[in-house]
């Protein structure tokens, strides 16, 4: 069974639930563990992260409120963005350093002031190394954290007794600087359930520990992140 599950999606399960959020599975089943977002913002809309289509996932939004915006994080998370937007007449916002996100798109906006500003969420670029980059989305308001790629759940991520690991070519070069002074009561990823408990100890303990847990982290998971690498391609 491939890692991602490309095909239309039969069901959802929603993997993390929160006030004035939720995070689903589109692809229950497959080891990937796609995760996608919808957060309710400082203007009372939805704004929804890296999401993928599923049948009864609008009814699951619509208890939020209305969407005003769908937000690419990745360069590997295009997914259903331009469904959604067109779906609810919304702009699909990306930052221009992700190019390959950017050219997948139809119609990209690049995030700033004006209607953006009223998710409430800042966009930090994330470049552990050259030729990776993600945007890490934090809001200082609820210190609700989003990060895409490089910070995930699964055993695709995690080594050892790990709650919340780093993708395995980024412990090479941990990305510490990115989360300089964020302090985050939950933290939301794009592949697995998200962290919501002792929160500011597991980000801790995937920053400071990613290099040192490497050689567990290729005997776990080795194989899987290759495999998993060349799907995403």
């Amino acid at each position: 069974m491939p890692i991602y599950d490309r095909g239309p999606a039969s069901e959802y399960e929603v993997l993390d639930r929160w006030d004035g959020g939720i995070g689903w599975l589109a692809h229950p089943d497959e080891s990937g563990r796609r995760t996608s977002h919808a957060a309710t913002g400082s203007d009372g809309g939805v704004w929804l992260f890296d999401p993928i289509d599923a049948p009864g996932i609008e009814g699951e939004l619509s208890t939020l409120g209305d969407v005003h915006g769908v937000i690419v994080c990745s360069n590997y998370h295009v997914r259903d963005a331009d469904v959604f937007a067109a779906r609810h007449g919304v702009p699909v916002y990306c930052p221009p350093w992700l190019s390959r996100a950017a050219s997948g798109l139809d119609d990209p906006v690049e995030p700033g002031g004006g209607a953006f500003s009223a998710s409430g969420f800042e966009l930090r670029r994330c470049r552990p190394f050259p030729g990776w980059s993600e945007a890490v989305a934090y809001r200082a308001t609820d210190r609700t954290l989003y990060v895409p790629d490089v910070l995930g759940t699964t055993p695709l991520f995690t080594a050892g007794e790990e709650r919340l690991g780093m993708y395995l070519l980024c412990r090479l070069a941990p990305p510490r600087q990115t989360f300089e002074g964020l302090s985050p009561r939950r933290i939301l990823v794009g592949h697995g359930a998200g962290v919501f408990e002792n929160v500011p100890a597991a980000l801790t303990t995937a920053l400071d520990g990613a290099r040192r847990r490497l050689p567990a982290a290729l005997r776990s998971n080795g194989r899987r992140q290759l495999r998993a690498l060349a799907e995403r391609g």
